[in-house]
């Protein structure tokens, strides 16, 4: 266990940004998984509202730095194409 004042202050400042890290990337997923789950329902206009939702996600964990640019950009990407692809 830490001893000094600071470092004690570092270990409480690296759990709260772990859990908030954590929430980032859990909601994110779950959005993904909403849209995976319209998309394979054929349900259009849900799949069309959970996309906003899951681009704000991803958008979000990006500029808290949970992920990555590039990965994001492929996500939104590859949903969205599932999305439109949709008849």
């Amino acid at each position: 266990m830490a001893n000094m004042k600071n470092a004690k202050k570092a270990v409480r400042k690296n759990i709260k940004r772990t859990v908030e890290n954590n929430n980032f990337e859990a909601s994110m997923r779950t959005a993904v998984k909403n849209v995976e789950k319209a998309v394979l329902n054929k349900d259009k206009e849900k799949a069309a509202a959970n996309l906003k939702v899951a681009i704000k996600r991803i958008d979000k964990a990006v500029a808290s730095g949970v992920t990555t640019k590039n990965k994001s950009a492929r996500s939104k990407a590859r949903l969205t194409k599932k999305v439109n692809s949709m008849e």
